[in-house]
């Protein structure tokens, strides 16, 4: 905290370096010239000196003693020296008013935080706050007294508010905030409300390390099914964050194995490019693992208008959903589009849900109609992770530009 101490050290002495404008005593005036001369010097144990000095004059009127307290605040504080300095802001306090009285305010909360002393420095944070402070260096102290104290309850109650201002503000809330929020409710166990708070950490700082933490957990949100597995490690490989050896594996088998063979093919080839596979004591199953990949896509582009023949005579439109998908994974998203929408129309769907998810997601990779996947992204509903995961994608594809 001691560069917060020099910021309202600073602010304090620019008024107590006016002295040459005050009608003082020689006796008085004298020696606080002495110590601001000496102070800006950065010979602060020297000018402290020299306010005490002056202090010690007798007779001193109100203006004289207001002119020693602001110089002896600011020489003890650059000097290190708190119980001197909480002294001085504490007689200056009640003295002065406006910008002033909150920056003595402030200056007090850190000394107080400098001894440890947590009750005082809550106790001189609020007073700042209700003069109208709302700096961010005082709201960092009051974080970490907080911390200091165990109150991560009042730590979330606090950054809540300061981001939901923010937001109904029309703002967007300090990346500082929403993080003392995520942490509070990590410490106090609301993983849903960290879930809920890492998620606008990705809408309003779209930063690599939080998609990662975010994909990460998402996972193990309550509710969110397994079958949407695939779907998280796309969003991992879409956000630049599937970068692991065993990631690379389990998308691949998971692509082959959810019938997108091209998909498999595709991770497999960017594992090996990447150096994630096809190396170490495993190599020799990182190949098998491609010439299986290589099969099935070559089965799977042999055999497709076979199989969306036959699916456009079934009840349902399922297998069409399906396997308009699968052209997709192919690089034919206007091809898939089409079908995964004869689809959806046909009805008589297991998962509509999914089934949307899948268009809005066809839509952006096709890179022609932007607009209306996000918006069809935004209107996937279900507490099972579906609309989750196309929030994800809507909000990924508002971050591309």
């Amino acid at each position: 905290m001691n560069k917060f101490h020099a910021l309202v050290a600073a602010l304090l002495m620019a008024g107590a370096l006016s002295v040459q404008a005050q009608a003082l005593r020689p006796e008085v005036g004298k020696p606080l010239q002495q110590a601001g001369e000496l102070l800006r010097a950065g010979k602060a144990r020297e000018a402290l000196a020299k306010a005490r000095e002056a202090d010690g004059a007798g007779g001193k009127t109100a203006a004289e003693q207001l002119m020693i307290d602001r110089m002896k605040a600011a020489a003890a504080q650059r000097a290190g020296d708190s119980a001197t300095a909480i002294q001085a802001l504490e007689s200056l306090f009640p003295k002065v008013s406006g910008n002033e009285a909150t920056q003595t305010a402030e200056a007090l909360a850190f000394a107080h935080s400098q001894n440890k002393d947590w009750g005082k420095t809550n106790q001189w944070i609020q007073k700042a706050q209700s003069l109208g402070s709302s700096s961010t260096q005082l709201k960092q102290l009051q974080a970490y007294v907080q911390g200091q104290s165990g109150d991560f309850s009042a730590i979330a109650r606090d950054a809540a508010a300061a981001v939901s201002a923010a937001e109904q503000g029309g703002r967007r809330p300090e990346e500082a905030d929403l993080l003392r929020l995520a942490d509070a409710q990590s410490r106090t166990g609301n993983s849903t409300g960290q879930t809920a708070t890492l998620e606008k950490l990705l809408t309003y700082y779209p930063k690599k390390d939080y998609w990662s933490i975010y994909l990460g957990r998402v996972q193990r949100k309550p509710g969110f099914s397994d079958r949407f597995a695939l779907e998280v490690m796309r969003l991992k490989l879409a956000t630049g964050v599937l970068t692991k050896t065993e990631e690379f594996m389990e998308m691949t088998q998971l692509a082959i194995q959810a019938g997108y063979p091209a998909e498999g093919k595709e991770i497999v080839d960017k594992g090996f490019a990447a150096g994630a596979l096809g190396t170490g004591a495993e190599a020799d199953r990182h190949k098998r693992l491609r010439d299986l990949a290589y099969k099935q896509e070559s089965d799977g582009k042999a055999s497709i208008e076979q199989r969306v023949a036959a699916a456009g005579t079934q009840k349902d439109g399922n297998d069409l959903v399906q396997l308009g998908y699968a052209y997709v994974t192919m690089g034919q998203a206007d091809k898939g589009i089409g079908l995964i929408e004869q689809g959806i129309a046909k009805g008589g769907l297991k998962r509509p849900e999914d089934a949307k998810l899948r268009l809005g997601v066809a839509m952006l990779k096709s890179g022609k109609q932007k607009t209306k996947a996000v918006q069809t992204l935004r209107s996937v509903q279900g507490a099972d992770g579906a609309a989750d995961l196309g929030r994800l994608w809507s909000l990924l594809a508002n971050q591309a530009g």
